[in-house]
């Protein structure tokens, strides 16, 4: 017997999606607009620090498409063979940004290191006007982005992109301020080293949270000990096993468990009782979702039979 496992979805106001993908139409445009105009600049100026923030806006330039291409998917509605719709979507794009920004974080490094060593002349006066540009358009993406950048992992992955791109920015401004007034080509590097230790650090944070969601480990902050001791407590539950929790999408924390029962349960009603009790008790001490979680209520007799069959497996 299982309760709980119908396909309604996290109520999300109607026009939610339709104003998120504005936001992110905006930014990819702002993006798109910096890529052109910083790989102008990098050429003019030489600089390092200013042709890996180009590559960064392009890295980011991507992932909003991407981040736009899930907006649209993953509300589409859940079918017979996609029963989850496109919801995790948001997940894989995020991963494809985060793969990218750590690819990019590392070349910068790298170059970074061997420009210290070896710089090349550079334009100051040139690269301190891209700078000022850059980080007009990004100041501008941040205003855009702020109200909705926890709405879902793309939606924090493109502020965080846009957010780290203004400083990087900045650093590029800095950079061509030292060169123009003291000749110390050393500050581009620099630059791009700094610019480097933004991104490489989200970069992997986010991967470290999209890997969960595809690995399907246990939601942050839900400990399955405790759901098990919890599960355990309830009145005429005598043994909890195949519990397991996931998350879906954001905000979609998913569980599962089999709970033995006696058998006189499914005859004096007590199954209905034991089911209603598991649900409050997810609802009340635990962070998923009631409406996807499924306990399977079974005999003795069935869970030993199960436990046989994995063994033959």
């Amino acid at each position: 017997m299982g309760a709980g496992h119908d396909h309604a979805h996290v109520n999300l106001d109607a026009e939610a999606p339709e104003g998120l993908r504005k936001r992110l139409w905006i930014i990819f445009s702002i993006t798109a607009t910096i890529v052109v105009a910083q790989a102008i600049g990098s050429i003019i100026t030489g600089s390092l620090a200013l042709f890996t923030d180009t590559v960064h806006a392009v890295v980011d330039a991507s992932g909003l498409l991407l981040a736009l291409i899930a907006a649209s998917l993953m509300h589409k509605p859940a079918s017979s063979t996609h029963t989850w719709g496109f919801r995790r979507i948001e997940v894989i794009a995020a991963l494809a940004q985060a793969t990218l920004l750590t690819v990019v974080g590392t070349y910068a490094a790298v170059e970074g290191v061997r420009r210290l060593f070896e710089p090349p002349e550079i334009q100051g006066v040139e690269l301190l006007v891209f700078g000022v540009l850059g980080l007009i358009a990004n100041l501008i993406g941040i205003i855009v982005l702020s109200s909705n950048r926890s709405a879902n992992f793309n939606m924090r992955a493109a502020f965080l992109e846009v957010l780290n791109d203004a400083l990087g920015s900045l650093g590029v401004i800095i950079a061509a301020i030292m060169i123009a007034t003291t000749g110390f080509y050393q500050a581009d590097a620099i630059a791009s080293l700094f610019i480097a230790a933004l991104i490489v650090p989200r970069a992997v944070k986010l991967l470290r949270e999209t890997v969960r969601v595809l690995m399907e480990f246990s939601p942050d902050g839900l400990n399955l000990d405790d759901v098990h001791e919890h599960l355990l407590g309830i009145d005429h539950v005598i043994d909890v096993h195949d519990l397991h929790a996931s998350t879906v999408a954001t905000g979609l924390p998913i569980l599962s468990a089999h709970l033995v029962v006696d058998d006189g349960c499914f005859t004096d009603l007590h199954a209905i009782e034991i089911l209603q009790a598991a649900k409050q008790c997810v609802a009340e001490h635990f962070p998923v979702s009631v409406v996807h979680s499924t306990f399977q209520l079974e005999t003795p007799a069935i869970a030993a039979s199960e436990r046989c069959d994995e063994l033959h497996d």
